[in-house]
């Protein structure tokens, strides 16, 4: 007598044919379930595709409204959500976009930019530090002290290097007249996305500045990313250029409220 699927089979195999329409149904069904099945697999999807829509506006506004739903399906049925929320299916689309947009590579470049602005607006609290208390974190430094600095940022602050205006793209789809954008030609751009009190925002800096920071993020000293600074400048004072370009960023952090301590 074979033993009878417990309550996680069920589960599993109820999953698995709501996510896959030739997977078999659980044991025990009939007609009159799979034909539930079906209204529920429909529902589920919808479920999804809204939640995508939703989280997505811009993109959706700027590819319209068939393109995007051809995206959304496929990439509901391609990467169902794993975690607790629905939310949560929003991850990965900008890779989906990539895909799907190849003639079109803005289109995952402003997906992202709204998936790490959604998160950004979830991001733990924080308190930035200001130049006054950086001025005291950082009193009686030497050279040696200045170069083993160590920053830390405020939550989820995100870069990525970009090849598009998203800055015109994002103001005139906002504005409601796409026409306005000016992608311009495509070139290497820094995106740098934060917080400003409760607001999330991003600005384009050049793709030194963005790397600069994700190195620093990621534990990288001062000193450690003057080089790797220096390394793009040109000439033959380049170091003098990094520690120039060094402060003017340091400020531009400081000033965005992006640092929240020094760790000297």
């Amino acid at each position: 007598m074979s033993a009878q699927p417990s309550l996680a089979d069920r589960q599993s195999a109820f999953m698995r044919a709501i996510l896959d329409e030739d997977a078999p149904l659980p044991e025990g069904w009939g007609n009159s379930q799979a034909a539930g099945m079906a209204v529920y697999r429909g529902n589920y999807r919808s479920a999804l595709m809204d939640a995508l829509a939703d989280t997505f506006e811009r993109t959706k506004l700027y590819v319209g409204d068939g393109p995007f739903a051809q995206a959304a399906a496929h990439h509901a049925i391609a990467n169902p959500p794993s975690g607790w929320t629905i939310d949560d299916t929003g991850h990965g689309f900008d890779e989906t976009c990539a895909q799907l947009f190849a003639n079109n590579p803005e289109v995952a470049e402003l997906a992202w930019l709204e998936w790490t602005m959604l998160g950004l607006a979830t991001a733990p609290d924080h308190t930035p530090l200001d130049a006054a208390g950086f001025a005291a974190a950082t009193q009686g430094l030497d050279d040696q002290g200045w170069s083993a600095l160590r920053f830390e940022f405020q939550p989820r602050v995100a870069t990525r290097t970009v090849e598009h205006n998203l800055t015109s793209l994002w103001n005139a789809i906002g504005d409601g007249d796409i026409a306005q954008a000016e992608l311009g030609p495509r070139k290497q751009r820094g995106c740098i996305v934060w917080r400003e009190g409760v607001r999330p925002t991003f600005m384009l800096v050049d793709p030194a500045e963005a790397q600069a920071l994700a190195s620093m993020q990621a534990g990288a000293s001062y000193g450690e990313m003057l080089v790797e600074l220096a390394q793009s400048q040109k000439g033959n004072d380049r170091l003098q250029q990094a520690l120039k370009r060094a402060g003017e960023m340091l400020g531009q952090w400081l000033g965005e409220g992006m640092i929240t301590r020094v760790i000297s």
